[in-house]
């Protein structure tokens, strides 16, 4: 059937998809303001502190001593934090949504994972803890950073598929706990970070990745709204 002339674009387009699916909002919510308590919770602990905790010196002494192969893979593994690394794995994964059509989850995979790098950065200086000297080390930037992307991305992939509650609930806190993992035993490996600096740059970018993704659906449907109003005949 044709559209009628002078409807509006929009009307009879299927809504952007959310980046947020609906079917994860009940939890994402609670489990982001608990990650931001426990942020705040060691922050305030280890403010100022310059000496590893008591938990922090159980874990260093466990990973302790990995062989020239796993120091070569945490190396790999510090890389996608560094600019260079993190940049291109933005790059690919914004690209990979225009691709898909989804540009409002391209927006998100910028602003969700700038957003936790900067409050990761911001965090340091408030807090003020020190390691090799005058290091800022809480939270740890590079686990904030990759556990955000991968949150993003299975947000994504959760949204793409139409996966349900429960099997949403599971990808998406999969790809959260292996990159927090992942980044944190190298951070950790390599002597970068104490562990509960990986502890609190994981619970950084669950906390802003998902008010950042909340606030990108809010500003989008918004947006269309307002698009949608203007084009009506009692607003020409």
């Amino acid at each position: 059937m044709a559209r009628l002339v002078g409807a509006h674009p929009d009307v009879g387009r299927a809504p952007a998809p959310a980046v947020l699916p609906p079917s994860l909002r009940g939890w994402l919510g609670p489990l982001a303001a608990l990650a931001a308590l426990v942020v705040v919770v060691l922050g305030t602990r280890y403010a100022d502190d310059r000496k590893p905790g008591a938990m922090d010196a159980w874990i260093w002494a466990a990973v302790d001593g990995a062989g020239p192969s796993w120091r070569y893979v945490a190396l790999a593994m510090d890389f996608l934090g560094e600019p260079v690394g993190s940049a291109t794995l933005v790059v690919t994964t914004v690209t990979g949504c225009l691709w898909l059509r989804r540009p409002r989850a391209a927006v998100f995979a910028v602003a969700g994972t700038g957003l936790t790098v900067g409050t990761a950065t911001l965090l340091k200086s408030l807090v003020g803890r020190t390691i090799h000297g005058d290091h800022l080390s809480y939270p740890s930037g590079h686990t904030a950073f990759l556990t955000a992307l991968c949150l993003v991305v299975a947000l994504l992939v959760t949204g793409r598929l139409g996966l349900g509650g429960a099997a949403g609930t599971l990808l998406v806190s999969a790809a959260a706990l292996v990159a927090g993992a992942a980044m944190g035993w190298a951070q950790v490996a390599l002597g970068a970070h104490y562990p509960t600096d990986v502890v609190g740059g994981w619970c950084t970018a669950v906390a802003v990745t998902s008010a950042t993704g909340w606030l990108v659906d809010r500003t989008a449907d918004w947006l269309v709204d307002r698009g949608a109003d203007a084009g009506r005949p009692e607003h020409r």
